[in-house]
């Protein structure tokens, strides 16, 4: 098992501007870091426990083996008990999103054996994560289902087949050509391993940040709530109680330069052909705060409070709305304010030809 980037999913190969510091601040490792700008990490350093795969609002971390949307189809098909110790690698691999998904697909109660986090190593950063998204899974569902998620100190080990040890015909087995081989390739792999992964543009990633792509975590959820039944009544939740998605608004500093919806990874943010609305949809939005962190004038905000409606009524909500004017100077379309007839780039040049005038006739009436 190894841990894998994404470059073209993780925010901050969107934009310089984003804050995003999720996979640093979970990994108990120290292995990621910034080099200078973009996520980099350090193979061998790298425990595998899926902190950072489990924070990444965009999911531009993975592990090689393990999927967190595979097993959670395999546990809705035979329900076990989740723990470090037999089927999954950390329990932190799962966010509070994929939680609730867990638990509302399952016929049986979702139990997460917590009981081998005090002994832990790494528990420093990871346990706070874990109680963290298990409190706001169960708040979420106490809200519309009568299902919850438990934790215990069940300290499960390995059975004894998953724990034996090398048998003489395995010490054999790898005396054979083939294996020898494949011995010298991991070999190469763990000195390389040392190295600090730095990973860098090409036209390859660039095109790929173009497109907009939501989460397969997103898509389960939305799999899974569809088949459940609607609340007779919605309840709203404080914004600061759900980390996955958001209701936002916009204020009036808003200057239509267009680059929330733009830079959106999911689609979230939206506009029309002529660019003259915002439009928004919770349900695809991740919170990974990119919108906020590119918004020069400080125009959006997330609002207070988060209806619960969304997740079974999803729509489509115009934050925005400009008035479209084609300029009469140079035809383009321009965002107009105040009746306007210029957009503002000819705006501005017609202003600098009135100063240099200006500033001519004054030397001409000094001499």
């Amino acid at each position: 098992m190894s841990l894998n980037l994404e470059l073209s999913s993780c925010v901050r190969a969107s934009a310089i501007a984003s804050g995003c510091t999720k996979c640093i601040d979970i990994c108990p490792t120290k292995a990621i870091e910034f080099a200078p700008h973009l996520p980099a990490f350090t193979p061998e350093m790298c425990v595998e426990c899926g902190g950072c795969v489990g924070v990444c609002p965009t999911s531009a971390f993975s592990l090689s083996n393990f999927s967190t949307i595979n097993f959670s189809f395999s546990h809705f098909e035979s329900p076990t008990v989740l723990s470090c110790k037999t089927n999954i690698p950390c329990l932190s691999l799962f966010s509070a999103e994929e939680l609730v998904s867990l638990a509302l697909g399952s016929e049986q109660q979702l139990n997460l054996d917590i009981g081998h986090c005090s002994s832990c190593e790494i528990a420093s950063t990871l346990y706070p994560q874990i109680m963290h998204n298990v409190q706001e899974a169960n708040f979420i569902l106490s809200t519309f289902s009568t299902k919850k998620i438990d934790t215990a100190n069940l300290q499960i080990e390995p059975s004894d087949k998953e724990s034996a040890g090398g048998t003489r015909r395995d010490f054999l087995n790898l005396l054979k050509p083939e294996s020898l081989a494949r011995q010298k390739a991991m070999f190469d792999e763990q000195v390389a391993s040392d190295d600090l992964k730095i990973f860098e543009f090409d036209a390859n990633i660039i095109s790929k940040i173009k497109n907009k792509n939501i989460p397969d975590k997103r898509k389960l959820l939305f799999a899974i709530l569809k088949r459940e039944p609607k609340p007779q009544n919605y309840e709203t939740i404080e914004s600061v109680d759900i980390s996955f998605t958001s209701q936002k608004y916009i204020d009036e500093k808003c200057t239509n330069c267009q680059m929330c919806h733009r830079i959106c990874p999911t689609g979230a943010l939206g506009s029309v052909s002529n660019f003259s609305q915002i439009n928004f949809d919770s349900m695809l939005c991740v919170k990974c705060h990119l919108c906020h962190d590119v918004c020069e004038p400080d125009a959006i905000h997330i609002q207070p409070t988060f209806e619960l409606r969304e997740f079974f009524e999803p729509s489509q909500r115009l934050l925005a709305k400009f008035d479209i004017k084609r300029c009469v100077e140079c035809g383009n379309q321009f965002t107009c304010k105040d009746n306007e007839t210029t957009c503002q780039r000819c705006q501005t040049e017609e202003d600098e030809a009135t100063q240099l005038h200006q500033n001519a006739r004054k030397l001409e009436e000094s001499k």
